[in-house]
């Protein structure tokens, strides 16, 4: 038989008609939001039955963090990012710096603006001083040495009338992409009626962070009041998660965290659900 070369292998038009190799998630993390209702009881035994579940990472909550932080130390679970409790952005800005510099020293690369409080939503031009108040902490983290990300739920996608715009496009318009990136909490945006994909599609380079969830089937909302089975482990619900994962890769999501703000049960057996589905997923 004849030799044949590389370049003439990858040059077949047979080779080329072949799909690619599957891919499988090769690390994922968990928001340790998700165990709040166990973990500062018992915060070495939850972390290392997460970490024998397949877990990598760990997503800390500034809250409990000191309950936490050295049970976290007694595992290898990396602490990649850090939700900063949401006044430290506005009102109580004198302890932002001290806590950007804990989290550099703790090894966090990522902190993140977990979440606007409902009487302190608006329109266009709330967003808009949202923007640029996540523009200045973006500064400070960087020069922190960190990275920002901005955590959605589901009110930033309701539309902004007349103009084909939704108030998560505004809010990406007017921050500085080398300043502040997004934590694209898929579920969120499937609640506000936007398919989780159009959101990797439309802002490749500015989604370093997503978090995994699914939801039931239910009409498009813009707020968070979702009934407590609504909430699914990622293998579960309406949300095709292998197209969701092609599409972050292909946006350049770097670090994945598993959350489920309510569980049916032990936290612990939702999360080893979401896992061993993850484990097993090709995209």
């Amino acid at each position: 038989m004849t030799n044949l070369t590389r370049r003439s292998l990858m040059a077949s038009p047979v080779l080329a008609a072949l799909p690619l190799a599957a891919k499988k998630l090769k690390s994922f993390g968990a928001q340790l939001y998700t165990l709040r209702s166990i973990i500062n009881e018992k915060p070495v035994e939850t972390l290392k039955t997460l970490e024998a579940q397949g877990y990598a990472e760990a997503e800390v909550v500034r809250g409990n963090m000191d309950k936490i932080w050295g049970a976290l130390r007694q595992t290898k679970l990396k602490p990649v990012s850090l939700h900063i409790d949401t006044n430290y952005f506005f009102k109580d800005i004198d302890k932002l710096n001290p806590a950007l510099d804990d989290a550099k020293a703790k090894g966090f690369s990522w902190v993140v603006c977990p979440y606007i409080a409902p009487q302190d939503r608006g329109g266009v031009e709330v967003i808009k001083r949202l923007a640029d108040t996540l523009n200045k902490t973006g500064e400070r983290a960087r020069a922190a040495g960190l990275g920002l990300c901005y955590h959605n739920h589901a009110f930033e996608f309701e539309p902004v009338a007349g103009t084909g715009d939704r108030l998560l496009d505004v809010l990406m318009k007017n921050t500085d992409a080398k300043l502040v990136g997004l934590e694209f909490d898929i579920m969120w945006s499937q609640v506000g009626g936007v398919p989780p994909v159009e959101v990797f599609a439309k802002y490749q380079g500015r989604i370093p962070l997503v978090h995994l969830k699914n939801v039931t089937k239910m009409a498009p909302q813009y707020n968070e009041r979702v009934p407590r089975e609504a909430f699914q482990s990622v293998g579960t619900g309406v949300i095709e998660i292998a197209p969701v994962l092609k599409a972050a890769m292909a946006a350049g999501a770097k670090h994945f965290f598993v959350e489920q703000d309510q569980t049916p049960g032990n936290p612990l057996d939702s999360l080893k659900q979401s896992a061993e589905y993850l484990k097993q997923l090709n995209f």
